[in-house]
């Protein structure tokens, strides 16, 4: 059961990818590249974690993913608001 819902936030986390490709692709505003990235890497990371057969909460390497992910998105908005005020 675990695996049905990994791959169904894996799916999503794709989705969503998608989506802020579009809106990339009609805007050219790295804000949404930098937010597609981060989902991205969010159902990459899933899919891994949904297939390797010893794959525990505990690895590391599933965080430092996460964490780049994050990273990414708070990059983003970090870039989009420092933009703003000039």
């Amino acid at each position: 059961m675990e695996q049905v819902i990994l791959g169904a936030i894996a799916a999503v986390s794709a989705t969503v990818a998608l989506f802020f490709l579009r809106f990339w692709r009609q805007t050219r505003d790295r804000f949404f590249v930098l937010f597609a990235a981060a989902f991205f890497l969010e159902a990459v990371n899933r899919i891994a974690f949904a297939l390797l057969p010893y794959a525990s909460d505990d690895e590391p390497l599933f965080y430092l993913v996460r964490l780049l992910s994050y990273g990414l998105i708070l990059l983003a908005i970090w870039r989009k608001n420092r933009g703003a005020r000039r």
